[in-house]
């Protein structure tokens, strides 16, 4: 199965973050190229640059106040000049972030990018507010975007959860994910004394949350639960009520269903609720439905 077949796959799937995700980083830049170009050849560039400010995160902390959602929105926005970027941040979100989901969902996929990305951002501003002091850091009034700093909390988040996971690398060496991601986060203190020391410093922000996100959740503490449930509850408000089951106790004492055999809607809930949560969060019953399926 080649890349494109395995896209169409995935689209296919109800419940996938990690190609909305993709989605959304490839729609984001196409709509800003586009209003760029447009309003550049209309001569109007004072109102791209009002633009790109009003999504960027600023490392200024008192014009952050004036615009949080910049926390957000600045991990969905890529450099028009640099196509590569988003080539590479959405090829290694691809790569990785399929690992993840695997692991513990497409909605824990999901709070890990957007809590590794608000890690990242804090990250880059504590360094530009408070940073500069102690560190050897040229102090700017400079904006950060991209979604790098998500993306390392996937990569090292996947070789968190799998570290023995290999990969091709050229076609030919089989390589640990692990020594990927030390690999790219060393790369990144290196560039912490470059131009973009800002951006690196943000990198290896979301790298650590990567990393304590997954130990935590092994431990019990799940910090992307509050964004969970609310995807949770927006995903309920767009789904249909499946209709009652009857069950009636039988001579043994014991409650049986009327319907023993799983139907491909049931089955099709089951799948749908391992990719959001995994396999762990199936309930007996639902395991046991999937067993009985199998065995058709």
């Amino acid at each position: 199965m080649n890349l494109l077949d395995e896209l169409k796959w995935e689209l296919k799937k109800k419940d996938n973050s990690l190609v909305k995700l993709i989605l959304l980083n490839v729609i984001v830049f196409v709509v800003m190229g586009i209003i760029t170009v447009t309003l550049s050849l209309s001569n109007n560039t004072a109102l791209v640059d009002s633009i790109d400010k009003a999504v960027a995160l600023p490392s200024n902390f008192w014009k952050f106040l004036y615009r949080p959602w910049t926390i957000i929105s600045y991990q969905f926005v890529h450099s028009l000049k640099d196509i590569l970027h988003i080539a590479f941040n959405m090829l290694n979100l691809y790569w990785f972030g399929r690992i993840v989901a695997d692991q513990i969902g497409s909605r824990r996929l999901l709070s890990l990018y957007l809590l590794g990305g608000i890690s990242a951002g804090i990250f880059y501003l504590l360094i530009f507010n408070i940073g500069v002091d102690y560190l050897n850091i040229p102090q700017g009034d400079g904006d950060l975007i991209g979604a790098s700093g998500a993306v390392f909390a996937i990569i090292v988040g996947a070789a968190t959860l799998s570290p023995g996971y290999t990969v091709s690398v050229f076609f030919t060496w089989q390589v640990k994910i692990v020594y990927i991601a030390a690999a790219i986060i060393f790369i990144s203190f290196l560039g912490t004394v470059g131009g973009n020391a800002g951006g690196n410093f943000a990198h290896l922000g979301g790298a650590l949350f990567g990393y304590l996100y997954i130990k935590l959740l092994r431990r019990g503490t799940d910090l992307g639960k509050p964004f969970v449930l609310f995807f949770e509850w927006v995903s309920k408000l767009f789904q249909k009520r499946s209709p009652m089951k009857i069950s009636y106790r039988n001579n043994s004492g014991t409650f049986t269903s009327t319907n023993t055999t799983p139907n491909q809607k049931e089955i099709d809930d089951i799948l749908d609720k391992i990719s959001r949560s995994g396999y762990t969060s199936l309930t007996k019953e639902e395991q046991q439905k999937l067993f009985k399926a199998s065995q058709k």
